[in-house]
């Protein structure tokens, strides 16, 4: 029809003309509230974009001849990391002469996976990167528990009442 038809008919039905597919021969236009359409468009990206599921990237770096208990500290990190639900790149630092040996480096990577086997998943296995030796891990899809929602802070509670003291007259009457 023509577009003055159109415009017409809309204009009847109290609604907008809105042109769908211009490149089309000949153009298709449709009757509608836009103003309406715009809203449910905005409110439909609103829910997608709460929905979405951010991955963050945390990073553990380490040395090859690392003390016993700052493995076990790092590794209580790397654990709390998974818990949250981040994905978890863990790297080895060589400098000089550990350049040489890096097979401590590739053992030590190996060791924290199989210690947090039960939580995490390797996504990439230790590869050499540089002086640098990286392993990254995710969490387990049924080891970690899903983020529960923060529990509502308890209402403030006014001071308990003192009770008066009695005065000579209160206590003749």
């Amino acid at each position: 029809m023509s577009t003055e038809t159109a415009r017409r008919m809309a204009a009847e039905q109290d609604l907008d003309l809105v042109e769908v597919a211009p490149l089309a021969r000949p153009p298709v236009c449709k009757l509608m509230d836009y103003s309406k359409f715009k809203y449910e468009q905005a409110i439909k990206a609103k829910e997608a974009r709460r929905k979405q599921n951010l991955v963050v990237l945390k990073e553990m770096k380490m040395r090859p001849k690392i003390d016993p208990h700052d493995y076990e500290t790092k590794k209580g990190h790397v654990v709390r990391f998974l818990k949250q639900g981040h994905k978890v790149k863990v790297t080895i630092m060589f400098r000089g002469r550990e350049m040489a040996h890096t097979d401590l480096g590739r053992r030590l990577l190996e060791r924290l996976a199989t210690d947090i086997t039960d939580l995490a998943q390797v996504d990439s296995p230790a590869r050499q990167d540089g002086r640098n030796m990286i392993a990254v891990f995710s969490p387990r899809k049924g080891a970690v528990p899903a983020p529960a929602a923060k529990p509502a802070p308890a209402p403030a509670r006014a001071p308990a009442a003192q009770p008066e003291p009695r005065t000579a007259s209160a206590q003749t009457s």
